[in-house]
């Protein structure tokens, strides 16, 4: 069976270019002085703080490490030897306490769900993005990758709560290649993708399939149109399987449409 590395293959030159020149582009647009973003020694983290270095040099560009309680130890030094080997400023700032505060403060913290309580981290996070980036003049560069935006799998004025998503088109799988290219080390590449939300948690074992099915599934549902029978078919996996990817998709829609807003009754023309 063909690969999804073979089938989603990009041209990562190509792609880089076309990457740098948005980060580029979009900060002269906005009149700003660089980029911020939150670095947790994953892939995807580790690859757009490239593309920013690249695109407007070290000094530009700030990295926020943010562990919580429920992060792994070996996440935060991966982090510091990215941000270090990039050579760009960062910090460490602890978000527990916090977030402790946050849930505690709530009425109703006793019915927190475990996702309801781990929800509150990656907004944490956002905040503290955005407080840094205002002082600075500075755009949060978001971490998302198409994957995971497809199927809403991201927290929704968390870590979905950024001014750009340099590789928002790009499937995880194709942001693998692209962290090949760039020279991201393997041991990262291929590390087990996590958010850290809570103890054990990882991002295929909520998904329920590798990212090499997940991509296959959205590329032949979402970019070719195709069926979710055949697709599922195709990709090797169950229907039930596909047909739940199917339904996360829709029930996350909310996160990628605009505020929605009641129509109002024509009213006296506005001049």
């Amino acid at each position: 069976m063909v690969s999804a590395a073979e089938i989603l293959k990009i041209d990562a030159s190509e792609t880089e270019e076309s990457i740098l020149d948005f980060l580029r582009g979009l900060l002269e647009e906005s009149k700003a002085d660089g980029y911020v973003l939150g670095l947790s020694g994953g892939l995807d983290s580790s690859v757009v703080a490239k593309l920013c270095v690249e695109a407007v040099g070290r000094e530009n560009v700030l990295g926020l490490i943010m562990p919580s309680d429920t992060t792994p130890q070996e996440d935060v030094l991966d982090a510091e030897r990215i941000a270090s080997t990039l050579g760009i400023e960062y910090e460490i700032i602890d978000i527990t306490g916090i977030s402790n505060s946050l849930a505690s403060i709530c009425g109703h913290g006793s019915e927190a769900s475990v996702l309801a309580k781990g929800n509150i981290k990656p907004r944490v996070r956002m905040v503290i993005l955005y407080y840094h980036a205002n002082i600075l003049n500075r755009l949060v560069a978001g971490t998302g990758n198409r994957s995971e935006i497809l199927i809403g799998y991201y927290t929704k004025y968390g870590d979905g709560g950024v001014d750009c998503l340099p590789i928002g088109n790009l499937y995880k799988t194709q942001v693998r290649q692209l962290a090949e290219h760039l020279g991201i080390p393997s041991s990262i590449i291929w590390k087990t993708p996590t958010a850290g939300l809570w103890k054990g948690q990882t991002d295929e074992g909520e998904i329920g399939l590798k990212y090499e099915q997940l991509d296959l599934l959205l590329y032949y549902l979402c970019d070719l149109g195709i069926d979710v029978k055949t697709a599922s078919k195709l990709v090797g996996i169950s229907v039930e399987l596909a047909e739940n990817v199917l339904m996360r998709m829709k029930r996350n829609e909310h996160k990628r449409r605009p505020i929605p807003m009641p129509p109002i009754p024509a009213g006296p023309t506005r001049g």
